[in-house]
């Protein structure tokens, strides 16, 4: 390779979710279970405070942390919904999607070959940014058996005396996993013991069914220790407009707010004009319920009617995925979500896409509308039936 190009970066492979993007995008037909994005637009009201800020002429920088306006309504909210309380001025930071939170965040905390401890299947973005850091990130493949929750023991297991942080995102994208209380129990005694920053990704947070979402900063001496990451992507509908935030101790924000000073400057203003009415307009909260409940017939559609065809799935108790046990085809998950797109025009993503755990797996997407999905698995169906 060539000297001009960092080797880090270089050694880093494309996403695995892109590929299937791009290979339905040439063809005709396509039902797409693929992509993890709300098939929804974003609420009238919210859209409307956008389009009437740019009417205003509200086009300028913001302050680097954000509008203090946004930052209060989004501490109001985390405290209203979870009960933790953060000061909107040292402790929050909007940023330009979760996406950049957790860039930031890893960029504040991590010295050269610091290890970042990540349950696996994840976000695909992971790995590859603790890299960017200067970070090891060390996978930590979990199990259907533990219904895809890490464990205590596997966090102990895994540590060694470079370990930083562990960073996990409960509910959980691919799997829909959430933590169940004993083990959030387990992971916070282990952060403690010694010493671990948690970065506990949450975009989901509203995308939670059957059970109320707890964040992790609320259990018991883990505010100080602890790193949120939120967003308005999943929960609103409003992945174009590019906004998320960051919650958590001062001192790790203050770095990442002097990283994004230097690397951003501010989230979108219009973005951040409209936001501050998706937290606070009772509208929106209606629209934000709508979606959820839409979003939970489709997961109880999806999960019974692929068991109904003899793909083994557990159920996702958050965010919009399942996550269907293919290893009884025979085949590769690369070769089971390569065969169905040719032969039935569905496409999914194969799981080894979001790391150690996906290989036997591949991801399906609900956030598409119900007769795409009573389509997409008659189309399945058919594919079972022939492959045996």
């Amino acid at each position: 390779m060539s000297d001009r190009l960092s080797r880090r970066v270089a050694a880093v492979p494309p996403s695995g979710i892109r590929k299937f993007f791009d290979i339905a995008a040439t063809m005709h037909d396509v039902i797409s279970l693929g992509i993890g994005e709300p098939d929804f637009v974003t609420p009238d009201v919210v859209l409307r405070a956008g389009i009437a800020s740019l009417a205003r002429g509200e086009t300028r920088y913001t302050s680097n942390s954000g509008t203090r306006e946004l930052r209060e309504a989004v501490v109001a909210k985390w405290a209203q919904l979870y009960g933790v309380e953060y000061d909107p001025e040292h402790e929050t930071l909007i940023t330009v999607g979760g996406s950049e939170a957790l860039y930031l965040v890893l960029m504040a905390i991590l010295n050269p070959d610091d290890e970042v401890l990540i349950p696996e299947p994840c976000f695909v973005s992971y790995e590859p940014e603790v890299l960017f850091a200067g970070g090891v990130p060390v996978p930590i493949a979990t199990q259907v058996e533990t219904l895809f929750q890490v464990t205590g023991a596997q966090l102990e297991a895994a540590i060694t005396p470079r370990t930083k942080a562990i960073l996990m995102n409960y509910p959980n994208n691919p799997t829909g996993a959430v933590l169940d209380a004993a083990r959030m129990a387990e992971i916070a005694a282990v952060a403690e013991k010694h010493d671990l920053i948690v970065i506990s990704d949450e975009i989901y947070d509203r995308l939670v069914y059957a059970q109320p979402h707890v964040t992790f900063s609320s259990l018991p001496g883990m505010r100080d220790r602890t790193v949120i990451i939120g967003g308005f992507s999943k929960d609103y509908a409003m992945t174009g407009w590019r906004l998320g935030f960051a919650l958590g101790p001062a001192d790790i924000l203050g770095l990442m707010r002097k990283v994004h000073q230097y690397t951003i400057m501010s989230a979108p203003t219009t973005a951040q004009v409209a936001a501050t009415v998706a937290l606070t307009d009772p509208a929106a909260e209606d629209a934000v319920l709508a979606m959820r409940e839409s979003y939970d017939a489709r997961r109880k559609l999806l999960l019974a009617g692929l068991q109904s065809i003899g793909m083994s799935a557990f159920e996702p108790r958050g965010a919009f995925y399942v996550f269907p046990d293919i290893r009884i085809s025979g085949m590769t998950s690369e070769e089971f979500a390569m065969t169905l797109i040719a032969e039935e025009r569905v496409a999914a993503v194969p799981g080894p896409a979001f790391g150690l755990g996906g290989e036997g797996y591949v991801r399906m997407c609900y956030a598409t509308a119900q007769h795409q999905i009573e389509e997409a698995l008659e189309r399945m169906g058919r594919f079972v039936r022939r492959h045996g």
